[in-house]
């Protein structure tokens, strides 16, 4: 094994550099929000269900829009998050939606939770962006499981591993599919804004569905729903095409998978 760099510390700062960038961005649509629009997108909606009065972790949560939006629908929420400009947003976001008695956030890395937060949830969630930025998912997986009760359920929805193997410009397959190395980056400007002045290096790691899945049943989790999907809910990928709110490369449309999201059970 490849010793680790110090990824912690250099993608906090990353990130605390996007979040401002993030929340003044159409991306986002901060004074949408406020007004009310629910962040969440149609595939993690419905693998979620009902969350009327569940008690919600929400993993790796960047500012909390997709927190709070589930706290607008009737549950009870942590979001998680490794930046501290994100989290101390997050809060404000809460004050401003009047949700504050309904949403929490902790500030720390998703491996040290159990340190930071007590109790067990109904749900753990995360999506869209995150995992790859763990090098370790046994021990993600080990949270998870840690915080989630008997009978309860991990949703998931991610960007597919087969996008991560490509240039930025989806047009070459450079990196592995599988989890061989360190991705080392010198990131320039950010998914919401590439011609902004953030410069920085960051860390991350591709994860093949082999691995994600199998990190989750050595807990002792089910999976009860696997779907994978040819578009992207957002718009962050280069050289693309929309369609009824739908994202595809374009050229590749019906071709690629660009999204999948999992549904695991864990028993009583």
């Amino acid at each position: 094994m490849e010793p680790l760099p110090d990824y912690l510390s250099t993608n906090k700062e990353l990130w605390n550099k996007r979040t401002g960038v993030h929340v003044r961005s159409d991306f986002y649509d901060l004074p949408g929000f406020l007004d009310g629009k629910n962040s969440l997108k149609e595939i993690e909606l419905q693998l979620l269900e009902t969350v009327q009065d569940k008690q919600i972790l929400h993993l790796q949560c960047h500012f909390g829009q997709d927190t709070l939006s589930l706290a607008r629908m009737g549950a009870t929420v942590t979001g998680v998050d490794l930046s501290d400009a994100a989290i101390t947003l997050a809060n404000e976001l809460a004050i401003q939606s009047g949700l504050e008695k309904k949403a929490r956030f902790v500030c720390c890395d998703v491996y040290s939770a159990p340190n930071h937060l007590d109790g067990v949830f109904d749900t753990v969630f995360t999506s869209y962006g995150t995992i790859g930025w763990l090098p370790d998912l046994d021990k993600w997986a080990a949270v998870v499981n840690h915080f989630l009760k008997p009978g309860g359920s991990f949703v998931m929805a991610d960007f597919h591993p087969v996008i991560w193997m490509f240039d930025d410009n989806i047009k070459e397959i450079i990196y592995s599919y599988f989890n061989t190395q360190t991705i080392v980056e010198e990131t320039t400007g950010t998914y919401t804004d590439g011609g902004s002045d953030i410069r920085h290096t960051s860390y991350s790691w591709n994860h093949p569905l082999s691995e994600i899945v199998s990190s989750l049943t050595a807990q002792g989790l089910q999976l009860r729903v696997f779907q994978e999907f040819d578009y992207s809910p957002y718009n962050c990928f280069s050289n693309t095409i929309e369609k009824d709110g739908r994202f595809y490369i374009r050229g590749m449309e019906g071709k690629l998978p660009m999204v999948y999201a999992f549904k695991f059970f864990k028993p009583l």
